[in-house]
């Protein structure tokens, strides 16, 4: 594979300090630049960037895949196989309330895949996941 060019997401969070701690501490993010407004992270080697926004109520959707219903929109990272059973480990340790808790989808098929669903403290959906084989990643 390629060498992957780092994203930028900018999302907004209705609660700043909250989520900043949540991005540095729980999911050990390095903190960035800053103002009164907006935080950077290095998510993954990626720009993430939260941006106070007052809170809205939204409604939630979800799609199934695999039986389970994922949060529609999230984002989020592929991991290395190990790196995402450590960080998952880490996240039970922290106590994070898992929307989808951390298991393999398409068992034995192609895709085969680790995946793990949780919000930020503003409610954004996250799923981080991983391959045993990353020729997987577009594999139909």
């Amino acid at each position: 594979m390629a060498k992957l060019s780092p994203f930028h997401i900018a999302i907004p969070v209705h609660n700043l300090e909250a989520c900043r701690t949540f991005y540095r501490e729980v999911l050990n993010c390095e903190e960035g630049r800053s103002s009164d407004h907006w935080v950077d992270f290095n998510f993954f080697g990626h720009q993430l960037v939260i941006h106070f926004k007052a809170k809205i109520i939204e409604d939630t959707s979800t799609n199934p895949v695999d039986g389970k219903s994922v949060p529609i929109p999230h984002y989020g990272v592929v991991l290395d196989w190990d790196v995402f059973h450590a960080f998952a480990e880490d996240l039970k340790q922290k106590n994070i309330h898992f929307i989808i808790e951390p298991y393999i989808r398409f068992e034995g098929l192609v895709g085969e895949q680790a995946t793990m669903f949780f919000n930020d403290p503003s409610g954004n959906a996250l799923e981080f996941k991983a391959f045993k084989d990353m020729k997987q990643l577009f594999a139909k």
